[in-house]
This record gives structure tokens, sequence and C-alpha cells, in this order.
């Protein structure tokens, strides 16, 4: 079973590597990094492996066996 967090966007975009930090996924900056660059982290279900990626409402991260559904 995924754990879901839901995201609310208040800007145009969150860089990826910090949303990881943001909902507790990751620990820190080179945690978030980490699970970036080993291929852990979905979005809209593609691999990805931009740690800048600009995450915007609407999209679908998950790792492992959390989802975060950003609003």
């Amino acid at each position: 079973m995924k754990k879901s967090h839901t995201f609310n966007l208040k800007q145009e975009f969150i860089p990826l590597i910090q949303l990881l930090k943001f909902v507790g996924i990751a620990n820190s900056g080179s945690e978030a990094s980490y699970l970036v660059e080993t291929s852990q982290v979905v979005c809209n279900g593609q691999i990805e492996l931009r740690k800048r990626y600009k995450v915007k409402s609407g999209d679908v991260i998950i790792v492992d066996d959390q989802k975060i559904e950003v609003i």
C-alpha cells in the first residue's frame, strides 16, 4: 500500500529535490539527490533523473511506496 502525500503548490513550480525534502521522503538535499540519481523517482509514470526538475501542479511523483500528488 502506497503512503500518499498531497502537496499544495503555492507558486509556479518547486524543484524536485526540494519537494522530496519538504514532504519528508528525504532528510537532506544529498539524500534527495541520491534518490533521483539512482532512478528511484518516477514522475508522471517515467523515471526522472533531473534533480532540478520543475514539479508543477498536476504532477504525480512516486518514490518507493510513497506517492506525492501536486495540486
